[in-house]
């Protein structure tokens, strides 16, 4: 039995790898199944079995990727005890990796577009948002922030980090950009000290 669920694994692992490859080059829509499952030396049949459909593998490619990036937040953010700079090292870190080439595609374009704006917003308060509240959270009851909603903080400073996103993705110099938008970020940050 052990063995079997470790095959299992194994081929949702293989999967999921294969997919995130075909779906961050060539993007979801000239995705073919076969490519995948071809290269995955599996079945159509396997992969209906573990995912349901094309869209179904591509929700879990999205929330492996959602799952990443919420790790390299952390990691991050981490590298300091300051709780000013653990906001602006996992704001940084979130952008750095949207727009890395292995996520930008499947985490800003293609998530919102095949799984609908609803679920990708919920799976980024699963992941990344929940970290932002949570430092937010931690920097009010250290009595560092000025009055105001959490919830309000979290969608308002996530929204531009996203947005912040799609723009970097989109230039030619992107670490020029980015150092831009941290610029920025840092500046409405600011804002929020008590």
């Amino acid at each position: 039995m052990k063995k079997n669920k470790e095959e299992t694994d194994e081929t949702i692992r293989k999967l999921i790898a294969i997919a995130r490859k075909y779906f961050t080059e060539k993007g979801y829509a000239d995705s073919a199944l076969e490519e995948i499952v071809s290269e995955a030396k599996l079945t159509r049949g396997a992969l209906y079995h573990h995912f349901g459909n094309k869209k179904g593998l591509f929700h879990v490619v999205l929330e492996s990727v959602q799952k990443e990036v919420a790790e390299q937040i952390e990691a991050e953010a981490s590298q300091s005890d300051d709780v000013w700079e653990q906001l602006l090292f996992g704001c940084r870190a979130f952008v750095k990796a949207a727009v890395e080439p292995r996520s930008r595609r499947i985490l800003l374009i293609d998530g919102p577009a095949v799984l609908g704006w609803d679920v990708w917003r919920k799976m980024d308060q699963q992941h990344s948002m929940r970290l932002l509240r949570e430092q937010l959270q931690i920097m009010k009851q250290q009595g560092c922030l000025r009055p105001a909603s959490i919830e309000a903080m979290t969608h308002f400073l996530s929204g531009a980090l996203n947005e912040s996103a799609l723009w970097i993705a989109q230039m030619p110099d992107q670490r020029q950009a980015l150092e831009e938008s941290m610029t920025v970020i840092a500046l409405l940050v600011e804002g929020l000290k008590k």
